[in-house]
């Protein structure tokens, strides 16, 4: 197969009125590359916004709803899962994809496919996987991301995957920026295989910077992450208010709020730390990115991944500080005795799993997409990893239960 352009096709009247005119510089979703397989237009909604739609309606994007983002399913119903994550990151995109003038949807579609290829139990068991899958290459989410739309999900009468269009798919792949040069070498690691055997197929120029919308998305990523993630540590009393003095964003704006409001108590004090850190984050952004649109005057979306850095940034300072705040997180909440202590149960359980498929002495469903009959190792350690990757926290749990006598408590 062949990409496929539809850019030659005249869009449907009904799609041109309901669109904003956007800046030259955005990727125009009448000029979309195109789809892998061709499909007819759709007579009211743009291919960004088919694009969103499909990631919506797909099954990877329900299970967002039971995997973990930092606090295990059991401690708590108002914590944050991937999905309520996703979803942040979302309208964060599309807030600095309206102040850009770049195209909102495909942005916030962006946003939503972003964690499909997580894992259950957060990074814990990326790390199960990629050890099991060392002497294939490893495991890699972003790459799994691309497995779950090009391949995984199987909902369409004409093809498997969600057949999105070429700037979805390099967005998502270049999720944090360019993988190789221009000579094809990774720039900071190996490539991962799915990435380069997609790419084969259909080149997504992984040697340059995605589209403005797509660095949108990957901003907004770190700007939601940051702040629900401090929303989350304080809620769950990991550390408390005072001990951001010394963290410089949030320390000054908790001063504001406590000069503004000093009789609040200290959930509403966070609510309103939060907002204004995360306001805070995403006008600095926006001031930042105009600026570099000013000296950069990219005539196109082509100009901008020309470009041989990003446009969506942070301005130094903001940088700087949102390190710090990064730095305070990862001492104060990602090690925290709290969030650690079901790591190791949680290793354990899909761990096992993947032992007992790959050994044989447990089946893997009896659909016939996860059959094991016939593969040679790396294609059987791949379809395993794909198993359990899409596999929700306590879908995982169910299934250990099923097949072993004991399984770890992750409370």
């Amino acid at each position: 197969m062949s990409v496929t352009s539809e850019s030659h096709l005249a869009v449907d009247p009904i799609t041109r009125v309901n669109r904003p005119e956007l800046a030259i510089y955005a990727a125009h979703s009448d000029a979309t590359r195109g789809r892998l397989i061709s499909e007819p237009l759709s007579p009211t909604r743009s291919h960004f916004q088919r694009d969103r739609d499909r990631i919506i309606h797909s099954d990877a994007f329900r299970r967002l709803m039971h995997k973990t983002q930092v606090f295990v399913h059991s401690e708590g119903d108002h914590y944050r899962t991937r999905l309520t994550h996703t979803i942040e990151v979302g309208q964060i995109a599309r807030a600095l994809a309206r102040a850009l003038n770049v195209d909102q949807d495909l942005a916030e579609a962006l946003a939503l496919v972003h964690d499909f290829g997580h894992t259950p139990f957060g990074h814990a068991g990326e790390r199960v996987l990629d050890e099991a899958l060392k002497q294939f290459g490893g495991f890699d989410h972003n790459a799994q991301s691309l497995r779950v739309v090009t391949h995984l999900e199987r909902r369409y009468a004409g093809f498997d995957g969600l057949n999105l269009c070429w700037e979805t798919l390099e967005g998502l792949v270049k999720h944090n920026g360019p993988l190789t040069d221009r000579d094809g070498d990774g720039l900071e690691a190996a490539v991962p295989s799915a990435i380069l055997e997609y790419d084969r197929q259909n080149c997504l120029d992984l040697w340059s910077w995605p589209s403005l919308e797509a660095q949108c998305a990957a901003i907004a990523d770190d700007i939601a992450y940051d702040n629900h993630d401090l929303d989350d540590g304080l809620r769950a009393g990991l550390f408390d208010l005072e001990e951001l003095a010394d963290v410089p964003l949030s320390g000054q704006l908790l001063d504001e709020v406590r000069q503004l409001h000093p009789a609040l108590d200290d959930s509403r004090t966070t609510h309103e730390l939060v907002r204004r850190q995360i306001t805070a984050m995403v006008e600095d952004v926006i001031r930042e990115s105009m600026g570099r649109l000013a000296s950069a005057t990219p005539g196109s979306a082509q100009s901008v991944r020309d470009l041989d850095y990003a446009i969506v940034s942070f301005s130094p300072q903001i940088e700087e500080q949102e390190k710090n705040l990064k730095a305070f997180l990862f001492r104060k909440m990602y090690r925290h005795p709290r969030v650690m202590r079901p790591v190791e149960a949680a290793q354990s359980i899909l761990g096992d799993l993947y032992k007992v498929f790959w050994e044989g002495s447990a089946a893997m469903p009896a659909d016939p997409q996860w059959s094991l009959d016939g593969l040679n190792d790396l294609a059987r350690a791949t379809r395993i990893a794909d198993y359990l990757a899409g596999m929700t926290d306590r879908y995982a749990v169910a299934e250990h239960q099923r097949l072993f006598d004991q399984t770890p408590e992750l409370g």
